[in-house]
């Protein structure tokens, strides 16, 4: 199994839409608080609120909490300040992805907790802005699940 890392997601219907992945590919999702909003709020329950029961969801008060209760074997960081493509990486089952927030990314310091070939990116045309958080999350998640197989899948 592979576990998604939100850090401080901000937009409702993309933390909603990730947890439907999530409950559609059988992942684990963490959220690093603060959140910027309540998890009842209506966008969020409308995207993917009712996958919730068939979702693991854990939160945590900041990176480093998740690091020290989860202890995954290898943790990637998904931002477009990466090196290295995310189709580069053979991923494994214990692996972490961890996307940054809508608005900011990742903060410096959890960005420094990952070294250069942990960081990777999902190739875009040059001078564009990055892409849609739960469009990202589905890029690689299924990446990751192609690699193990589609373990579990029907």
């Amino acid at each position: 199994m592979i576990d998604i890392v939100l850090h401080t997601p901000q937009i409702p219907p993309n933390t909603g839409n990730v947890i439907r992945l999530m409950a559609n590919t059988g992942f684990r999702l963490h959220l690093i608080e603060p959140l910027g909003f309540n998890l009842e709020v209506k966008a969020l329950r409308r995207a993917g609120l009712d996958y919730h029961d068939l979702t693991n969801v854990e939160r945590y008060p900041d990176f480093f909490a998740f690091k020290e209760h989860c202890a995954p074997q290898r943790l990637f960081a998904i931002t477009t300040k990466g090196q290295r493509a995310y189709t580069d990486v053979s991923f494994q089952t214990g692996d972490a992805l961890v996307f940054g927030s809508e608005t900011s990314g990742l903060p410096e310091d959890v960005m420094q907790s990952f070294a250069i070939d942990e960081r990777l990116r999902i190739p875009m045309l040059p001078n564009n802005r990055s892409l849609n958080l739960s469009n990202s999350v589905a890029i690689v998640a299924y990446e990751a699940w192609r690699q193990l197989s589609f373990d579990g899948s029907v």
